[in-house]
């Protein structure tokens, strides 16, 4: 047996047979890392989409709660009870005109 061989492979054929054997693990390896950070985005993006609707859910409640709030009927009735408003006779109404 001579000194660069290793059963019958030289040493170069050894050191790419290495190589190539270190790639593969290391390309393994990179294959699962990233496969782990995919899942973790994908459970996030899902997370924010169900935030998402949440938001939008509690959006329209808060515009249904404003249109109740804002409503002509309601601000009348407020006006009449709470602060004694009424409205005035076609007479107490009195129209002033824009100075031109």
């Amino acid at each position: 047996m001579s000194h660069g061989r290793v059963a019958g492979v030289s040493a170069g054929r050894w050191m790419l047979v290495v190589g190539l054997w270190l790639a593969n693990i290391v390309s393994a390896l990179a294959v699962v890392a990233v496969t782990q950070q995919v899942r973790r985005d994908t459970n996030e993006l899902e997370a924010l989409r169900r935030e998402s609707a949440d938001l939008e859910v509690q959006w329209g409640q808060y515009l249904l709660e404003q249109s109740t709030w804002a409503s002509y009927t309601r601000v009348e009735k407020q006006a009449s009870e709470q602060l004694g408003m009424k409205v005035p006779d076609a007479s107490q109404i009195i129209l002033i005109e824009k100075e031109r």
